[in-house]
């Protein structure tokens, strides 16, 4: 046991992980600000799925919404969301509340650690002035910080905050020491020690930089192919027999990190004035992707003399990604929205995703796989699991006559095993 009192503020798909695992070495404080999550979580229940009931049952985390009881914590960890704007920029409002409510109740020689994504410098230029203005202590003298960026893989559940490597960081050195030896109590995987607090959080933005590139130059080459009347799948899975060539695939890029990350690094180099043109390169070509499969789609349904207004196209399946419920950044409502520009009825479905959340955040009544009517075209957007075991199947009652176009977003589908009724456009 380390002889730490630790609290994690924040418990979404990064936090209740990184709270569950050190529950299970020692009693700790969950603090969030939502208190319906903490109701769930008393009652053994996470919305999220990241962790399962016999995990909280094992954990001896005290849920609260109430952060006085922060004061009883000398090792705090911040792991909220770090959102972006509606024109890209970061966006450091839950980052800087979360830091007022630490510094509103910080104890003396607290070491509080951030695991939120940003920009190189944040930290310490952006969180810390924060602690002190609202603690009235020194940082480095009174309370200290580190920073350890989160690489939490939502609905992975081989690559897990236990079995992934801890890059660690710490204001001076005896911060890093005690930094390391914390996570490295509850981390399998071990820790890496970076040399600076910037390091570490530069190691995390460039991360999800360097995916987003890659996908994008998947993306493109896909737009390249579609033109040429060449199957993108079919292309990588020959050049993927070179030992060396990387195995990315087109698709669209949304959630938490990938769609998000790289704008955080972009308006750091802006504001040091370089102008990231790979980067922003990048991130122009995915956030394009859905509209480039929705007006694909509108060609393939001009050519086989399908009425575009008034025609109906079911998507299947609006989270970020498969097998999860979280519907963050998700950029399926790109092609929603695209479609229904060119006066299309869009029916939405999914598996995973709550209801009730997806009409909040993007006004989408989902509809019930069963409650589904007849459409002209389905876009195959999110292969969940549910959806990936019945195969072809599971298009038998959504296609009017059993006959129309399918969108294939991330080449799931088996192509020879297309029945001869169906068009199947794959990106």
């Amino acid at each position: 046991m380390i002889d730490r009192k630790i609290a994690v503020v924040g418990l979404g798909y990064v936090g209740l992980p990184v709270a569950v695992e050190f529950g299970k070495k020692q009693e700790i404080i969950g603090f969030d600000i939502n208190e319906n999550r903490i109701e769930t979580l008393k009652s053994g229940v996470d919305t999220t799925n990241e962790v399962t009931e016999a995990d909280l049952h094992d954990a001896s985390i005290n849920f609260t919404s109430n952060p006085e009881n922060l004061r009883q914590a000398d090792f705090i960890i911040i792991a909220v969301p770090t959102p972006i704007t509606e024109d890209k920029q970061p966006d450091l409002t839950p980052l800087l509340k979360a830091s007022e409510t630490v510094g509103s109740y910080l104890s003396k020689g607290t070491i509080v650690v951030y695991e939120s994504t940003v920009y190189p410098g944040a930290t310490e230029e952006d969180c810390v002035p924060v602690l002190e203005k609202v603690s009235g202590m020194t940082c480095g003298e009174d309370f200290f910080v580190g920073y350890s960026p989160e690489r939490i893989n939502p609905g992975d559940k081989v690559h897990t905050f236990k079995t992934i490597t801890k890059v660690v960081s710490g204001q001076n050195k005896e911060v890093l020491d005690i930094v390391a030896e914390v996570y490295d109590s509850v981390v399998d995987a071990g820790v890496h020690k970076a040399s600076s607090i910037k390091v570490a959080e530069a190691a995390k933005v460039i991360e999800n930089t360097q995916r987003d590139l890659n996908i994008s130059l998947m993306n493109e080459l896909a737009i390249i192919f579609d033109k040429l009347n060449i199957d993108t799948a079919e292309v990588l899975a020959a050049s993927g027999t070179k030992w060396n060539f990387l195995n990315f695939t087109p698709g669209l890029v949304g959630g938490h990190c990938i769609g998000v990350d790289p704008y955080y690094l972009t308006h750091k180099a802006q504001k040091i004035g370089h102008h990231p043109e790979v980067i922003l390169a990048g991130r122009k070509t995915n956030d394009n992707v859905g509209n480039f499969i929705a007006t694909s789609l509108v060609k393939q349904m001009i050519k086989k003399n399908m009425p575009i207004q008034g025609s109906k196209v079911t998507v299947l399946g609006l989270t970020f990604k498969e097998n999860v419920p979280d519907l963050r950044n998700t950029r399926v409502i790109d092609i929603v929205h695209e479609l229904a520009d060119f006066g299309v009825e869009v029916q939405v479905t999914d598996a995973h995703a709550n209801s009730v959340e997806a009409y909040n955040e993007y006004g989408i009544d989902l509809i019930p796989y069963e409650e589904l009517k007849p459409a002209d075209a389905v876009v195959y957007a999110v292969p969940h699991e549910v959806y990936v075991e019945k195969g072809w199947e599971v298009f038998d009652h959504l296609l009017k006559h059993r006959k129309g176009i399918v969108v294939d977003v991330k080449s799931k589908l088996e192509k020879e095993a297309c029945p001869e009724s169906i068009q199947l456009w794959r990106l």
